[in-house]
């Protein structure tokens, strides 16, 4: 049954680590970069042999370097008459239907900033992988940024698992763009008119909503992509967490799969989190501690080396 998306870090992670795990953190702090690399490349080999994809699970940080914030912080403060609300107080159900006109501003103040964003280093980099090797790639982003697309990601091996703030929808059909006239300039404050809603509701009277997955609600597999995404985990040589820190249930259900079926785990953030603390504990991956921007072109020209190496190689 899908899950909520609003989740607490349990110990079954832990749980389900390899029983051969080595001592936390004993080699990764003192590693020096070459033998990161090499240790890295080798992982990378591992996994092009085994023959299976390389599944790419994405996070806000991987979009923080081209600017967009987390909206988890200061930034993601919204007034409505003399309250502040956050994030996870506005993006609901619940208050879409008490004040649809205030969340929808919220939500198209947070287009224009995504907007406003560029795709950086590391999302030009996973397209370039996909582009080398499609039948091996498959992207699972958290993010609703839409940046992953901007930078050339196919939307057949993109699962946007919280949804595209690009997007809306009536109740649970398929999702449309937002109409082209409702503006990307949308400064803090501003009021969510008649003019949208006219632009934005259907002919039965109906106010769209967002397509974006929001606290109070379940993932489904025709929205969101939940069952495929567990099952790209539970089938993947590779998983690449990245920008993450596993606040909601679906990534953390993706790290629990691979870890149980033996796939190799890499982590980039630039703390460390459950993941990485997983990964050092179970020896079956490796952990890159900075930014998507520094780590993500190096995982991926080691993926590009591996597969190259190949006999018969096409790539």
């Amino acid at each position: 049954m899908p899950q909520r998306v609003a989740f607490a870090w349990p110990c079954e992670l832990r749980a389900c680590l390899p029983a051969h795990g080595i001592a936390p953190s004993a080699t990764l702090a003192r590693m020096s970069e070459d033998d990161r690399d090499a240790s890295l490349g080798d992982l990378c080999h591992e996994a092009v042999e085994q023959g299976g994809r390389v599944v790419w699970l994405t996070g806000a940080g991987i979009s923080v370097e081209s600017g967009v914030p987390t909206f988890r912080g200061a930034d993601g403060y919204w007034t409505v008459g003399s309250t502040n609300y956050r994030a996870e107080e506005l993006a609901t159900s619940r208050s879409l239907a008490a004040m649809p006109e205030d969340v929808w501003a919220w939500y198209l103040y947070r287009r224009g900033v995504c907007h406003g964003a560029k795709p950086n280093v590391a999302h030009q980099a996973l397209f370039d992988l996909e582009r080398t090797a499609p039948d091996r790639f498959l992207l699972v982003t958290q993010n609703v940024d839409g940046l992953h697309l901007r930078a050339g990601s196919s939307r057949e091996r993109t699962f946007e698992i919280h949804g595209n703030i690009d997007f809306m929808r009536f109740g649970d059909a398929d999702p449309v763009l937002i109409p082209e006239d409702v503006s990307l300039d949308w400064p803090k404050g501003r009021r969510f008119g008649d003019a949208e809603r006219a632009l934005m509701t259907n002919e039965a009277g109906e106010l769209a909503r967002p397509h974006v997955l929001f606290f109070d609600e379940c993932y489904s597999e025709r929205l969101y992509r939940f069952e495929s995404s567990l099952q790209a985990a539970h089938e993947c040589a590779m998983l690449v967490i990245v920008g993450t820190t596993g606040q909601t249930n679906l990534p953390v259900q993706m790290a629990e799969s691979a870890f149980r079926q033996g796939a190799i785990v890499v982590v980039i953030n630039a703390e460390p989190n459950p993941f990485s603390e997983a990964v050092e504990r179970s020896g079956e991956g490796i952990f890159l501690q900075g930014t998507a921007g520094e780590h993500v072109p190096r995982v991926v020209e080691a993926l590009k080396r591996a597969l190259a190496s190949q006999p018969g190689s096409e790539y």
